[in-house]
């Protein structure tokens, strides 16, 4: 235990944790890491803010991308690897994707060595489904539930260890000695009681930071939390311009707009209609259809509601009826009790609504390939905090076999660094203190003051109108100018009660990375003058040779503002780029199918 002589935390007290290797975040990337460092032989510590179990893996429904060639044979890692360097119009980083998907496969049969239970082929084998811009059928799934099967094999696998799991704790600042990461100060959200983690290394794994929008599939935890303490901390970030809209989220009833559709009714043949009857997606993809790549059918969908061919939620019709009553509830037996007990519809007798929703995000903190480690000692990344894997615009199925891959070899990174490094954990008490005491200031403040709720509504409000599926420079800057203006606001937060199970007390941690966010994703997103992806400006008619050699790099300034820098992307080595010699490819990063529709 520890006290003070602060004025303001006189009597604060916090319990002191030490561990080898923290880990911030219990997903799937979180967990894969903790078995990888405890399998090393070292002492692991699991913060997340949540409940174990209740990561945001679970939406990933539709299945794990690997080339295991269960189903068609012809697949193979270099297929793989093309598909998800297309899809992210190359800005993706190779090395990451070549390792991605050489070594998927041996994770997916990993799980299943774990307990996982996959759909089965006649013979027995992993069953593999289409999924949009895949090849081939490659997903690995456990009917329309392979995230939860995947959270609920990693946390049988992770209880087995000696790692210590802190539920319902939120990680409020890295701690740094010199220019280590050695450590975070902690809080548990049941009582405010504060602990302060000592680590020789820090794994991040929080997720993604899809709250920033009013209507997305993200769950209350995806406030982005991760990405920002790392950014504070002096870490660099890559491609923060690119979010992705999942093409098929809910749009009826209003409680749950945005809630997601899985991939995989497209995957097993559900076709996508206008009001009008149209089988649209011929006009914006006629060779892949309603299989094309996340970015183009939500930039389709999209379209046919602006122009109004919607239905009468304000989306469009996504049908699955053809497969039966018993072919749903065989391969989409989620979808049908989501849709019948939220909406009151049957889908194997009526077709769904749905809409483009904020899903995933493909930038993050950038890592090593290798280690997963930041540019900052001590500070390693894995899942969907770290970019570089996905470019672009991420393939669906991509996101858990990248959780198990980059997992297991951040943890092993983490453990490499552990053993080979000297390690000192002394932070002084007074930085501590000070971390306290801010953390406690809505609480304290006097007078009248800004609640962060309300803040968080005009965030997602001006995130909604103007850094949506598809932006304009004007649009961008008026949207700056109004995080900007909440930025401004922050120090005004008032939080009343006490820290006893209040929410608004959460609120008022988590609005300070939506905004610090929403500020680099708007920054970034001015400066890529283009069409590519995720990143669809109007004001320009198509992708730029240029930036498509590029990444943009964010990392905080001296003077603490948000730094942008454009970095060349390494030149593919042969035995990568030959693999698309006799590929119609546009390396430039637009679409096969050439300009005529623009998507």
């Amino acid at each position: 235990m520890a006290s003070n002589g602060n004025r303001d935390t006189a009597r604060e007290r916090y319990e002191t944790r030490e561990y080898d290797v923290l880990i911030v975040g219990a997903g799937g990337a979180g967990l894969r890491a903790a078995v990888a460092a405890t399998e090393n032989g070292l002492s692991v510590g699991i913060v997340t803010k949540s409940l174990l179990g209740k990561a945001h893996t679970v939406m990933a429904e539709g299945g794990i991308a690997a080339s295991l060639g269960n189903v068609d044979p012809a697949d193979g890692w270099q297929t793989h690897f093309m598909d998800t360097m297309k899809s992210g119009k190359f800005i993706n980083n190779w090395r990451t994707a070549e390792i991605f998907a050489k070594e998927a496969p041996d994770r997916v049969y990993e799980l299943e060595q774990w307990g996982a239970l996959f759909n089965r082929t006649p013979e027995g084998k992993i069953s593999q489904r289409p999924f949009g811009a895949h090849t081939y059928r490659r997903l690995c799934h456990v009917g329309d539930r392979t995230g939860l099967e995947l959270i609920r094999t990693m946390q049988e696998k992770v209880l087995a260890t000696d790692a210590e799991v802190y539920m319902e704790t939120t990680i409020t600042k890295l701690l740094k000695s010199g220019d280590r990461v050695v450590g975070a100060l902690a809080y548990t959200r049941e009582n405010g009681k504060f602990i302060h983690f000592k680590a020789k290394a820090v794994v991040m794994a929080t997720g993604g930071w899809g709250r920033i929008f009013k209507v997305t599939s993200n769950s209350w935890e995806g406030t982005g939390d991760g990405v920002v303490l790392a950014y504070d901390a002096g870490a660099e970030l890559v491609d923060m311009e690119m979010m992705q809209f999942h093409p098929t989220g809910m749009v009826w009833p209003p409680g749950v707009r945005g809630l997601l559709v899985t991939e995989g009714v497209r995957g097993e043949g559900g076709l996508l209609r206008n009001s009008e009857g149209d089988r649209y997606m011929e006009n914006y993809d006629p060779e892949r259809m309603e299989l094309s790549s996340r970015d183009v059918v939500a930039r389709a969908n999209y379209t046919e509601v602006q122009e109004g061919r919607g239905s009468p939620h304000g989306g469009v019709y996504l049908d699955i009826t053809h497969l039966g009553y018993d072919g749903i509830m065989n391969k989409l037996p989620t979808m049908h009790e989501q849709f019948l007990k939220l909406a009151d519809i049957d889908i194997s007798k009526e077709p769904m609504e749905v809409f483009p929703t904020v899903h995933y995000t493909m930038g993050g903190i950038k890592t090593d390939p290798e280690t997963g480690a930041s540019n900052v000692p001590g500070l390693f990344a894995a899942g969907e905090v770290a970019g570089g894997l996905h470019g672009a615009n991420r393939l669906g199925g991509n996101s858990l076999s990248d959780l198990l891959v980059f997992g297991r070899r951040a943890g092993e990174g983490a453990s490499a660094y552990v053993k080979e490094s000297v390690h000192s954990s002394d932070i002084a008490e007074g930085e501590v203190l000070t971390e306290i005491g801010r953390v406690l200031e809505p609480l304290k403040k006097q007078g009248e003051g800004e609640s962060p709720y309300l803040m968080q509504q005009e965030l997602q409000e001006a995130m909604m109108e103007h850094a949506n599926l598809m932006r304009t420079g004007d649009s961008l800057k008026e949207g700056l100018g109004k995080v900007l203006g909440l930025k401004d606001r922050l120090a005004n937060m008032k939080v009343q009660g006490s820290r006893l199970f209040n929410p608004g007390w959460h609120t008022a941690q988590d609005i300070r990375y939506l905004i610090q966010i929403s500020e680099i994703i708007i920054r970034t997103a001015l400066e890529r003058t283009e069409r590519r992806g995720a990143q669809w400006r109007l004001d320009f008619d198509g992708p730029d040779d240029e930036l498509g050699r590029v990444n943009f790099i964010v990392k905080k300034d001296e003077q603490g503002e948000v730094g942008i820098q454009k970095r060349e992307i390494p030149p593919m080595p042969e035995h990568l780029a030959s693999l698309f010699e006799d590929k119609v490819v546009d390396m430039a990063g637009g679409e096969k199918r050439g300009a005529e529709s623009q998507f």
